[in-house]
């Protein structure tokens, strides 16, 4: 799953105001943004494989650290203690932001194939393997996100008229860009341009989610 995370941060705004939509953008894309440096580093590794599966063109071949449901635990908790005693000091900004990271391996179970670790040893994998249907991962995600995206905007007003259309229209954009990511080619170049560009878009469209909050009560 890719932009389909994003709805887990649009739904999870509804239950705390406080908390910074591009803060939650980047929670739940935490573990991916670890998993980026981790394989230049040869912590983890994957593989570019173009049509891996219908969906996607990576071979996720051993991610312990990051994609782990007790590593996924560890990173929730942590950033709950760093939001609740450093940043915020909010109980209830700190649960949000770490259910924010947990749910990435939630709805991670879905879309991948078995390549989701449950320990660190690597020994028992699970996924549910919707990324061999393109059309319904598609779908799927488009769907998450368009829900999401009706409760963000059930629960807030907009103050201006870029409050009223732009997080609609920025959500549209995110899922063009999936189309792409999903029925599109393999990307071009190595793993090095792979993690500055997933790294890139990580941070630009929680700039982008953070502004266009800003725009709306």
């Amino acid at each position: 799953m890719f932009v389909g995370h994003y709805a887990a941060a649009l739904a999870l705004k509804r239950f705390e105001k406080r908390a910074s939509l591009g803060v939650l953008f980047l929670a739940v894309q935490f573990v991916d943004i670890l998993f980026m440096p981790f394989v230049l580093m040869g912590i983890e590794r994957m593989n570019i494989i173009p049509h891996f599966t219908e969906a996607t063109h990576f071979e996720l071949e051993y991610m312990p650290y990051t994609h782990s449901l007790i590593a996924t635990i560890c990173w929730a908790s942590l950033a709950y203690v760093v939001f609740r005693w450093v940043i915020v000091k909010r109980q209830s900004v700190a649960l949000v932001v770490a259910l924010a990271v947990f749910s990435h391996w939630v709805l991670d179970l879905i879309t991948h194939t078995p390549d989701l670790p449950l320990w660190t040893d690597d020994s028992i994998k699970v996924g549910l393997g919707l990324w061999n249907n393109a059309a319904l991962t598609f779908a799927l995600e488009a769907i998450f996100l368009i829900t999401a995206l009706w409760i963000y905007l059930r629960d807030s007003r907009a103050s201006s008229s870029l409050g009223k259309y732009g997080m609609a229209i920025f959500v549209v954009l995110l899922i063009s860009m999936n189309l792409y990511n999903i029925f599109g080619p393999a990307p071009q170049g190595g793993k090095v341009e792979l993690v500055v560009l997933a790294l890139s878009a990580y941070f630009l469209f929680a700039t982008a989610a953070f502004w266009l909050d800003t725009k709306r009560h």
